[in-house]
């Protein structure tokens, strides 16, 4: 793993505020226009060492989505989707990151629907405040974009006019606000 060459984020442990942080979704619906939604409840830890190295872990409770429809939310927890009662919990378990331009890429393992592939997070560090009294805070901003059938999530429902009812593609946009515990 690279060296984040970033000097304002000291070594230590860094946990997500999940007050100050959100992980936002959106697919294609009928081919026309996005679902959007959200996971309420998710954590996660940034752990810079010593020498700079940057390592990252972070767990979402499926289980949170939040479509902003209570019968579409029930819909994607049951077996046509995430099979929440089997798999509750997405994770991720950062495996290097390097420099790229002003922003890194960041590669880990994802652990989503019982499945696991590695995937590359585009992330931009928005630098470091000293924080409103509750201690030193780091921002960031990353975004992926996954298939959600790599991870056996399969539901189909091919439309009269060609296409499907729910897209393939996944865009996943995260803004983080971690705090500095150590």
């Amino acid at each position: 793993m690279n060296t984040l060459a970033v000097a304002d984020l000291t070594p230590g442990t860094w946990e997500i505020d999940p007050v100050h942080s959100s992980i936002n979704f959106w697919v294609r619906h009928l081919m026309v226009s996005k679902v959007r939604g959200r996971f309420d409840t998710f954590s996660g830890v940034i752990t810079i060492a010593e020498n700079g190295t940057p390592s990252l872990s972070a767990e979402i409770a499926v289980t949170s989505i939040n479509t902003g429809s209570i019968q579409r939310d029930e819909h994607v927890r049951a077996a046509d989707f995430f099979e929440v009662e089997k798999f509750p919990t997405a994770t991720f378990r950062s495996t290097s990151i390097v420099t790229k331009g002003e922003s890194f890429i960041l590669t880990g393992n994802c652990t989503l629907h019982g499945v696991t592939k590695s995937i590359d997070l585009s992330v931009q560090f928005n630098g470091v405040n000293p924080g409103g009294g509750s201690g030193t805070v780091a921002g960031f901003e990353a975004t992926v974009v996954l298939n959600r059938k790599d991870f056996g999530i399969n539901f189909d429902m091919p439309l009269e006019v060609g296409g499907a009812m729910v897209g393939d593609k996944v865009t996943i946009d995260l803004e983080i606000e971690a705090l500095k515990k150590n």
